[in-house]
């Protein structure tokens, strides 16, 4: 098992966006970070942060997947909904199919009820007017009134898996904001926490100059006199702790 990240790193991330993280990303030439189709099936109040908690589906077979399988609580998607800690981010690797349902509103209440910190598809999830009202933060590629057993057959908990062509593996650090969604390598995430950070506190600054009518020329990306302008409004402006 990883030793827990410092807390620290946690606080950061939480007040840190998917621009930033995918921009720091790519200062170390990782350029597929953002996982792509999931969105934010609600409007996301502060961000979604939390270790990756893998389910990997392969299509579905028909003499397999009958309804009869969910009287098996040991049916490994109703085992990830019970297994993933408080805490962590479900991340289920639908493999970018939306025809069928990734789960649905009862699983999700189940997986808010347990204090889980999130849930992320590439595939779709059904019940759309309860997802809207979930408190727990959810992506996904679509919505499809269809049961997962239609297109999926869940197979693996906590191995490495694909979601929206992005490369997850258990323990990564999952961001979700209004932009999406972005995976964080977990060996990575306390020193982009802190570079993040001192991003976005030279953004604040940069953004309130642009606002101010300062031309993009010199300010954007900041040239020596803007950082040092910088420098001074930030002793009177230190981050938020």
């Amino acid at each position: 098992m990883a030793d827990p990240l410092p807390e620290r790193t946690w606080h950061l991330l939480r007040r840190t966006s998917t621009a930033t993280i995918t921009t720091r990303l790519l200062t170390r030439g990782l350029r597929g970070a953002l996982l792509q189709g999931p969105r934010p099936l609600h409007p996301v109040d502060s961000p979604m942060v939390g270790e990756a908690f893998t389910l990997r589906c392969i299509p579905a077979r028909e003499d397999l997947d009958v309804l009869s399988v969910f009287q098996d609580y040991d049916h490994p998607q109703r085992r990830a909904v019970e297994a993933v800690p408080a805490g962590q981010v479900l991340v289920i690797d639908s493999r970018g199919q939306r025809r069928a349902a990734s789960l649905g509103h009862i699983l999700a209440t189940r997986l808010q009820v347990r204090g889980v910190a999130g849930v992320v598809t590439d595939g779709a999830v059904r019940d759309a007017a309860g997802f809207a009202e979930l408190a727990m933060p959810a992506f996904a590629a679509g919505i499809s009134a269809s049961t997962n057993l239609v297109q999926h057959h869940a197979v693996d908990l906590q191995v490495p898996i694909g979601c929206g062509e992005v490369a997850v593996y258990p323990g990564d650090v999952l961001i979700g904001d209004a932009d999406g969604v972005a995976c964080l390598p977990r060996h990575l995430a306390a020193e982009v926490a802190e570079e993040a950070a001192e991003q976005e506190h030279l953004e604040e600054f940069v953004l309130s100059e642009v606002a101010a009518g300062r031309p993009l020329r010199g300010t954007y990306p900041p040239d020596e006199a803007t950082r040092a302008r910088y420098r001074e409004w930030a002793r009177h402006h230190p981050p938020r702790s």
